[in-house]
């Protein structure tokens, strides 16, 4: 996994390399290194090389340069440089067919791809690659990129032992993204044989102990005669530490306390339900963080905010932080569920999906699988101290190994959201049919999305049947 890191820019180097490395750790382990540390005949060790250009005209090393001409190993190429190598022989043309010219800064809104319509964030205005030549009898076009007026040009293309992405396909990303197309053409460079599969995954969200229990049993009841196994987030104690919920006073919920609660999850347990660690209390002290100080609806290992344009601000750590504070969370958690007499979970979920390095480093030594989508912070390729002030939102379409050592299970359709809050609009039922029709293209990707007990049992069934029109099977989180 080779980066740039020049100029004032190289964290960016770093961030794309994690990403590309985490999607890469599919298909087996990963070495990150600066392009400008490669040495001749490095890539002979292994089966593939990605190379991220997020640097425009960092200087590549020669060596680098000659072994890809060498047409010896798959190398993925993306974005920047890629006319230091086509300048670095007279007949890079007649041996490739194409030639890059200038990046497109129009508005691009979809990328083409196996016949299906990606979105592109029409904002983004970084460009894309283009050609001055393309001979179609040397190289294909994988994907196209769709301009304002219809017309298209090649978003990447493949000819010999190269494949090229005209842009770094890991910014602005989304569940219906072009994003996947990059996600898919790994499996060219480092599985091909692979056959087509399409698996789905789904999680109840936010079961705390004041969670209604008949709820709980319909959505198994429900799942079950579907033959749709899932999982059950959750939250083993419920604090509303500023009385928000409750006229001023504030309360805490143990679930050993709630006996009809600990029922219904055995209950759902026993029709094909597995826990999963949601945190301890899913909140933080007595403070809203950022919302109101009450378990689900606030961070947990971080601190948030929102400011006066109504977005959601991550803050950094919380004061405590450290990965003597994160664990005695999980054990606090441990302890809760045993003595509410519930299996131990094997499988941890951030509150919101936020935690430290610190935190996360911790914790993936007491579980080695997370169910999430990962938060990666500056310093993530080690050689400095992790910076909290840069962060990178990722999420997956099939299980990775991400750079923290967590095994992550994917969740990339999101969930049900009736209602539009802090700039995200709405999802519904009709959305997240669509982002797993999107995820079809990746050859064998997974459909997982979470749902709220608290909302309408239809909207589950609706979203359910539609996944599995779409040529989706259900299985469990650990038959990935």
């Amino acid at each position: 996994m080779l980066y740039d890191q020049a100029g004032d820019w190289a964290w960016l180097g770093q961030f794309y390399a994690v990403a590309a490395g985490n999607l890469a750790s599919h298909f087996g382990g990963w070495d990150p290194m600066p392009v400008a540390s490669y040495q001749a005949g490095d890539m002979n060790a292994y089966s593939a090389v990605i190379y991220v250009g997020s640097t425009y005209d960092e200087p590549l090393p020669s060596a680098f340069l000659d072994d890809v001409l060498l047409e010896k190993t798959p190398v993925v190429w993306i974005n920047h440089n890629i006319w230091q190598l086509s300048g670095r022989v007279t007949d890079f043309w007649n041996r490739y067919g194409f030639q890059p010219w200038v990046f497109e800064t129009a508005s691009v809104g979809e990328v083409i791809y196996k016949g299906s319509r990606l979105t592109r964030y029409t904002m983004n205005g970084a460009g894309i690659m283009t050609y001055s030549q393309l001979d179609a009898t040397k190289v294909s076009v994988l994907a196209q990129a769709v301009l304002s007026d219809g017309s298209t040009f090649p978003w990447a293309v493949r000819s010999k032992n190269l494949t090229y992405i005209g842009e770094i396909p890991f910014s602005y990303i989304s569940e219906t993204d072009r994003y996947l197309v990059f996600c898919d053409l790994l499996f060219d460079a480092l599985a091909p044989t692979t056959p087509e599969r399409h698996r789905a995954l789904v999680r109840i969200e936010d079961v705390d102990p004041t969670v209604e229990p008949q709820q709980l049993i319909a959505i198994a009841n429900y799942l079950s005669s579907e033959r749709v196994p899932f999982s059950i987030a959750a939250i083993p104690m419920f604090v509303d530490a500023l009385g928000a919920y409750s006229g001023g006073v504030p309360e805490t919920v143990r679930l050993r306390d709630e006996s009809a609660v600990v029922k219904a999850l055995k209950h759902m347990i026993s029709r094909g339900g597995e826990l999963v660690m949601h945190g301890y209390t899913h909140q933080y002290g007595a403070r809203p963080n950022p919302y109101s100080g009450v378990s689900a609806d606030d961070f947990e290992f971080w601190l948030s905010h929102i400011d006066a344009d109504d977005y959601v601000i991550y803050d950094g750590p919380v004061p405590e932080d450290s990965a003597s504070w994160a664990l005695g969370r999980i054990e606090e958690s441990y302890a809760e569920l045993s003595a509410a007499g519930l299996p131990a979970p094997t499988i941890f979920e951030y509150p919101h999906y936020a935690g430290s390095a610190v935190d996360s480093r911790a914790i993936a030594q007491r579980f080695s699988t997370a169910y999430h989508r990962g938060l990666y912070f500056g310093g993530a390729l080690g050689g400095g101290a992790d910076d909290h002030s840069r962060m990178l939102g990722q999420f997956f379409p099939y299980l990775v190994r991400d750079t923290y050592g967590w095994q992550i299970i994917p969740e990339n359709l999101g969930s049900y959201e009736p209602e539009p809050y802090n700039h995200h609009p709405a999802r519904l039922p009709a959305d997240l049919i669509a982002s797993a029709r999107a995820n079809l293209v990746v050859r064998d990707g997974v459909a997982s999305f979470y749902f709220h007990p608290f909302l309408e049992l239809d909207a589950l069934r609706e979203i359910v049947q539609g996944i599995k029109a779409a040529g989706y099977t259900f299985v469990r989180p650990r038959d990935l």
